[in-house]
This record gives structure tokens, sequence and C-alpha cells, in this order.
């Protein structure tokens, strides 16, 4: 398989695991194509590989990871901004609310913790595939993906239980 045949036959799907890697489309743009650039550099070792799509997911999950800490992107794309509910009115679709609160969540966790969840849950791999996609030991990744799950449960619970569940 050459280049052209990989990036004609993939690169749609590349693109949208990185909007749910990073939250933002254009983000993601950039970053699949910084890594697109890298791997037309290194496309003889790569299509050697016996899965190159999921290399090249292992380049674009590393270059998300290795994103500055201090970056723009999560002081305001996603983090969430405090909604006084008083003053505005509610989303008239709630499954964009919905959608917006994960988006919110996800933004509040650890790069490595959240792209361990889209693997895992938007992807659809294993705990081993996850593994090899982010280089790491499967107990990591599986210590990541139960981290994540917890905190984002203690971030929805206070929302559960103002919406007339019993509190303790």
């Amino acid at each position: 398989m050459t280049f052209e045949e990989f990036v004609e036959a993939r690169l749609q799907a590349l693109l949208r695991y990185a909007v749910m890697l990073t939250g933002d489309p254009h983000t993601a743009q950039d970053l699949v194509q910084d890594t697109m650039i890298r791997a037309q550099l290194k496309w003889r070792r790569i299509a050697a590989a016996d899965l190159p799509e999921r290399y090249v997911k292992r380049m674009i999950t590393n270059a998300y990871v290795d994103l500055h800490r201090g970056s723009w992107l999560r002081r305001v794309a996603l983090r969430g901004v405090e909604i006084d509910n008083g003053l505005l009115e509610p989303d008239h679709a709630d499954t964009h609310a919905e959608r917006d609160q994960v988006w919110v969540l996800l933004g509040g966790l650890p790069r490595q913790q959240r792209a361990a969840l889209v693997l895992r849950y938007y992807e659809g791999l294993t705990d081993g595939e996850i593994a090899d996609v982010m280089g790491s030991p499967v107990g990591t990744v599986r210590s990541w993906i139960s981290r994540a799950l917890a905190s984002l449960r203690a971030s929805t619970a206070p929302t559960l239980a103002g919406d007339g569940g019993a509190t303790p």
C-alpha cells in the first residue's frame, strides 16, 4: 500500500479520531496534518508494519499527549463554563446538552486517561490494543481507564443528586 492509498482510505477516520482526542476540529486537523507529514517521511517503515493504521494512530496519540500542558486548548476549549441555570433557558435539545457535558468532563481528564477512554469507547479497542497504541503496559492502561471512569462518576454524582436523587 502506498502512502497516497493509505491517506485516501483512512484520512477521514484518523481525523475523526483526532477530533475525539482534542475536542476541537481545528486542533485535530493540525495534529493529523503534522502526523501525516511525519508518517510520509517514514512511510517505508510504517508500511512494513503489520497494521500501518495502528502505527499512525499511535503517532497521533503521542502527539496529542505531548501537546504543551499549559496550552490555550486546555484553558479555553476544553474547560467547562459555569452556567447559571436561573438566568439562561435550558437547551431545547437534551442530546446536545449531554454531548456538551461529555466534552466538558472529558476535557477535565489528564491526556493519557482521555486518550485511553477514546481508544476504548470510541475506537472499540481492547486493553492490549490500547497499550500497543499508547506504548504503555496493559496494567497502566487499565489504571488510566479505571481512574478516568471514577473521575467521571465523581463529576456526575452531584448532578445526579441535584436532579431529585436521594442524598446520603
